[in-house]
């Protein structure tokens, strides 16, 4: 008798514990929480150089969490966050109007982060010596008006522009659209699209008339703790906001000149969530915006969001 009320007693405890575990699961049965668990993250290959960094850094210091990019366009990774595939998007754009609107006649709740400025590159081959160029002659090429070197650079022979983008559907073709030519499409008759941004450096490292536009936390020579160094195999365009460029009025996309305007071409990175259990997605949001993680991106080149960034001129003398 004692037997079977112990017994009893046991397999009511489990089935106790059965339910109340049934009980706790969330119906969309993700398990995660702000520092542990898996999830998959969509974020534009553009910036997938520094997202790595902050995966790396994220998962050292929180052992439980496992996370999982998904780089792609910033098209598809906003598509796939409005369907609920994912609850964390890595992209240069802060939700639209209309998107903001479908999420919240679902009862979600969307809330974009901005996390850091980055500055949209031009980058040329090493054999080009003509390393300037100014914002008007930018939209020209893109639109069409400009088709050759000669057109932007009076008695250049170099021939045909050719602007290579890492993908027909990124951020950076977003940006120069929407930014650049006012919404009005992309009509230069030498586009080219390559698939990420590591293929664009090497067509432009071996195309001598060649564009290539992409985010500049690509670009920075890894060597230098300074950020002041780009990668040796191209040349970094330096741009002016005046119709003239010249090596006096035109900048590169150094942190500084991002931070105090000189530069024309920036952009703002978001963390776009859709994340209603407050889980991983969100932590690893909050991360890249904490201390810890807007360090992780003054060392990478970009200009952090938060924090204090101080510039100071210093005169050098022999």
């Amino acid at each position: 008798m004692r037997k079977e009320l112990f017994y009893g007693l046991v397999g009511f405890t489990l089935l106790l514990g059965f339910v109340s575990a049934c009980a706790d699961k969330p119906k969309n049965g993700r398990t995660d929480t702000y520092s542990s668990g898996a999830i998959s993250f969509a974020s534009d290959e553009s910036f997938s150089p520094i997202i790595d960094e902050e995966i790396q850094v994220f998962e050292s210091i929180y052992r439980d969490a496992k996370l999982t990019p998904i780089y792609t366009n910033e098209l598809d990774a906003v598509n796939m966050l409005m369907k609920d595939s994912i609850q964390l998007a890595i992209t240069s754009r802060n939700f639209t109007k209309q998107e903001l609107e479908n999420l919240k006649a679902r009862n979600y709740l969307p809330v974009a982060i901005p996390l850091a400025y980055d500055g949209l590159s031009l980058i040329i081959n090493r054999e080009n010596t003509d390393s300037c160029i100014s914002v008007k002659d930018i939209k020209r090429v893109l639109s069409g008006q400009a088709k050759t070197w000669g057109d932007i650079v009076p008695g250049s022979k170099r021939g045909e522009i050719l602007v290579v983008f890492d993908n027909n559907k990124s951020s950076t073709v977003h940006f120069c659209v929407d930014s650049l030519l006012s919404g009005k499409p992309i009509n230069s008759p030498n586009i080219i699209a390559a698939k990420t941004s590591k293929e664009v450096i090497d067509y432009v490292e071996g195309t001598p008339n060649a564009i290539g536009i992409i985010g500049s936390n690509w670009l920075n020579d890894k060597r230098d703790t300074t950020n002041t160094t780009f990668k040796k195999n191209i040349t970094v365009m330096s741009v002016s906001r005046f119709d003239k460029a010249t090596e006096m009025n035109s900048w590169k996309p150094y942190q500084a000149w991002l931070a105090n305007g000189r530069y024309p071409l920036v952009r703002t990175i978001y963390a776009l969530l859709n994340d209603p259990i407050n889980g991983l997605p969100w932590g690893f949001a909050h991360f890249i915006e904490s201390y810890k993680g807007q360090l992780i991106i003054m060392k990478s080149g970009l200009l952090p969001m938060y924090g204090n960034v101080t510039i100071k001129s210093v005169n050098v003398s022999d």
